[in-house]
């Protein structure tokens, strides 16, 4: 016996795991101009089947256009500075987004995120001139703020020498000791000034 009906009846199989959607090399340009590509991920899984398929044809296609749309539509309010920096709220962005106008999908949304920004050959090169010439100017910055210290540690010492003839005598000696270690012998005389004397011993004849 079989059944010899007008109404066809078919049965499909629903993977209801997790699965991916990627976006590879999507082109958007952001809002100072620069079109750039993106790698982008996200991840979902099938909550609801009948409601899936009563409610939108080619699912996966439908949701590949409003990824495009939501991405173009958040790249494009930023700069891409600002898209560098904010790259890690992207995903959060997305997930939010797609919740609110595909909330009657049947599908749930898991995750979604940003993989790669891959960006033109010229803005990659003043990219790093960019950042090359901010750690040159960090660099200056921490030079003078070393030689400011030590202009103001001399300062200080010259104040104390002014005020203690014992200091002086210190660095006196402080200096012929670094002078005698680079000569084998030195002859002073003990009735003039140590520092007198070396300076003639080592000032070129004229």
């Amino acid at each position: 016996y079989f059944w010899n009906g007008p109404t066809r009846v078919t049965a499909e199989t629903i993977d209801m795991r997790q699965q991916q959607l990627v976006m590879a090399g999507q082109e958007i340009m952001t809002h100072d101009k620069v079109t750039l590509r993106l790698n982008f991920v996200c991840l979902y899984r099938i909550a609801d089947p009948l409601a899936v398929f009563q409610n939108i044809k080619e699912y996966e296609k439908q949701l590949y256009i409003q990824l495009q749309l939501i991405l173009r539509e958040y790249v494009g309010m930023l700069k891409l500075d600002e898209l560098l920096e904010k790259k890690e709220e992207i995903g959060q962005f997305i997930l939010e987004k797609l919740k609110k106008n595909a909330g009657s999908w049947g599908l749930e949304f898991l995750g979604a995120g940003v993989k790669d920004v891959i960006l033109p050959g010229e803005i990659k090169d003043i990219l790093n001139k960019v950042i090359e010439a901010e750690k040159r100017a960090q660099a200056n910055v921490i030079t003078r703020r070393e030689e400011t210290a030590s202009t103001r540690s001399l300062l200080n010492t010259v104040k104390l020498m002014e005020d203690n003839p014992l200091l002086v005598k210190l660095k006196e000696w402080e200096q012929i000791e670094t002078i005698a270690a680079k000569i084998s012998s030195i002859s002073v005389s003990s009735s003039a000034d140590l520092l007198q004397q070396l300076g003639k011993l080592l000032t070129p004849a004229k």
